[in-house]
């Protein structure tokens, strides 16, 4: 709620939990209904929530599923780094993406459900260099890397001048202290302004109900990251939110067979990225946007 509200959003409010209250709605409910936004809940207040999630999740799903509401570390901030010289395009960043952050599939059957990626790889040839142009995400070749060409993948950047925050109108995206820039799933009101804004299309529609079969469901999730999202919200990579705060690399780190990707603590000056940006010339991607990416690439 704003901090000033209008005297018809005030009763309207009322109105509304009036109305749920006498459908004998839980407490619970009735919190998540009207909800503050994640950022301004006392720590009582969050693990309320969490736990109301917990119990949604693992109804739906019938298993067990945590929701974690793990804060930033302090004195970090996370980096990328990505060896373009080692990717071979082989999409197992974006396959090992998907089953960590319970992405849509789809659906075979036909229906409105749509997959959705939040690591896109764009093949593009060798010869033009690094060109958005003449870029193909769409490639199918038997084997890669295909003859005469190379690989560029891209996912959010982290930015920390991120024009998806400026333009939010209901302030249901921020950066975190950790550098990750993160949605309020219960906040996003659809209206996809974050969508148009980023320059690296990074960010992505539930156009319909996501398709999640239970049976390949990440139980283990986070409430600002992969936790199961709704029909009608903008999602995006939040560098495995739920992995990178408990300790671990995120998932498409991990799966590279190539070892292209780098990841660390930016103010650690003993960590791989730190010693990367030290050794290496990086580049970060639409440099003259000025949005200050914390994704760096170079050629190893």
């Amino acid at each position: 709620m704003s901090p000033n509200p209008t005297r018809r959003h005030l009763l309207k409010m009322a109105a509304t939990t009036a109305a749920l209250a006498a459908t004998g709605c839980r407490n619970e409910t009735l919190e998540m209904f009207v909800n503050t936004r994640l950022q301004e809940m006392d720590p009582a207040q969050l693990a309320r929530r969490l736990a109301a999630l917990e119990r949604r999740y693992s109804e739906q799903f019938d298993r067990e599923v945590t929701v974690a509401g793990t804060p930033a570390l302090p004195d970090v901030v996370f980096g990328y780094g990505l060896d373009l010289s080692r990717c071979n395009g082989n999409r197992a960043c974006v396959y090992a993406c998907i089953e960590e952050n319970n992405q849509s599939r789809g659906s075979a059957s036909g229906d409105d459900a749509r997959a959705i990626h939040w690591i896109t790889v764009l093949e593009m040839d060798e010869a033009r260099g690094v060109d958005l142009d003449h870029s193909d995400p769409y490639y199918d070749s038997e084997t890669v890397p295909a003859p005469g060409k190379h690989y560029f993948p891209v996912q959010c950047q982290q930015c920390e001048n991120a024009p998806c925050v400026k333009v939010c109108p209901v302030k249901a995206t921020w950066a975190e202290d950790d550098g990750i820039v993160v949605v309020d799933y219960d906040h996003c009101i659809g209206c996809r302004c974050c969508v148009a804004a980023c320059p690296y299309g990074a960010r992505h529609f539930n156009w319909s109900e996501p398709r999640l079969p239970a049976d390949e469901l990440n139980p283990t999730t986070h409430v600002l990251g992969n936790r199961p999202r709704p029909q009608g919200v903008v999602e995006k990579c939040t560098f495995c939110i739920q992995r990178t705060r408990a300790g671990k690399f995120p998932a498409c780190h991990d799966a590279c067979p190539t070892g292209a990707r780098v990841f660390g603590n930016l103010l650690d000056p003993n960590s791989a990225i730190r010693q990367l940006i030290a050794r290496k010339r990086v580049f970060i991607f639409k440099s003259e946007l000025n949005t200050l990416p914390r994704f760096f690439y170079f050629y190893g």
